[in-house]
């Protein structure tokens, strides 16, 4: 996909992941309408980028009514929709599924999970409405194909995800429109700080991939027109541990976690 001059929805766009992915977009020439909850973040983001091919939108993923209100303000700023990278995400206290509240539970199933899923149907028309290529992009995680103890819910949130975008591919496959999937490993972000979690270095055997690289590499895999990515060693490294022997290697990760 030719990126330059296209029209792009970036969530989580405040900071990590998602603050670089609207950054290179906007350096490659794209128009980006990047949303957040933190408002803050989204006034720092304007005035580092400093371009009037940014705007930025206060929603809440994890609300239908403002991802509804963000589409009828979009589209009085633009024309058409090209592409939408659902970044946004949150992770949960690392603690048991027994030991989690409903409170907890439904929200990171309605950042991770509902919210894409409720952006995409909000927007399909508009994707879909010509023949002009489109792209969806939806961010999932290494807790999305491999388990982790302590974060189950959070992973199931990411599977869910994996499988809409699976899902997706097949519903569009005669269509204009080309989705993507990404399995991002550990990235240095301030995902536990965002999430309210306070998380003790249980990447500490990896190296973490810097916000920059894991964006340039989820727009590159974009121009190639990719379907799957994985991104970071230990994403690669636990998708290979997982195809040899799945119980084996959660029971792995499990004693490495303790």
């Amino acid at each position: 996909m030719e990126l330059r001059r296209k029209n792009v929805i970036v969530t989580g766009a405040a900071s990590g992941l998602g603050k670089e992915l609207t950054k290179q977009l906007i350096d490659k020439g794209c128009k980006v309408a990047a949303i957040d909850i933190n408002e803050e973040n989204l006034k720092k983001l304007r005035e580092e980028i400093n371009n009037r091919r940014l705007k930025t939108y206060v929603v809440d993923m994890s609300s239908q009514d403002s991802i509804k209100n963000f589409r009828i303000d979009y589209l009085k700023d633009y024309t058409a929709v090209d592409v939408i990278i659902n970044n946004a995400g949150i992770i949960q206290p690392f603690t048991k599924v027994s030991e989690l509240n409903d409170g907890i539970i439904n929200k990171v199933m309605n950042v991770n999970f509902f919210g894409p899923l409720n952006l995409i149907r909000y927007f399909m028309e508009d994707l879909t409405k010509d023949r002009d290529e489109r792209y969806i992009v939806n961010v999932s995680s290494m807790g999305g194909f491999f388990p982790f103890p302590g974060q189950t819910v959070y992973g199931a949130s990411k599977a869910a995800l994996k499988i809409l975008t699976e899902g997706l591919y097949a519903e569009l496959m005669d269509t204009n429109v080309h989705v993507m999937v990404v399995f991002p490993g550990a990235i240095n972000t301030d995902i536990a700080k965002n999430s309210n979690v306070e998380i003790d270095n249980v990447n500490g055997s990896y190296k973490l991939l810097e916000a920059d690289q894991a964006a340039a590499q989820i727009i590159k895999g974009m121009e190639k027109n990719k379907f799957k990515l994985f991104l970071g060693s230990d994403s690669k490294f636990l998708k290979f541990l997982y195809k040899i022997n799945a119980k084996w290697a959660i029971r792995f990760i499990g004693n490495k976690m303790k």
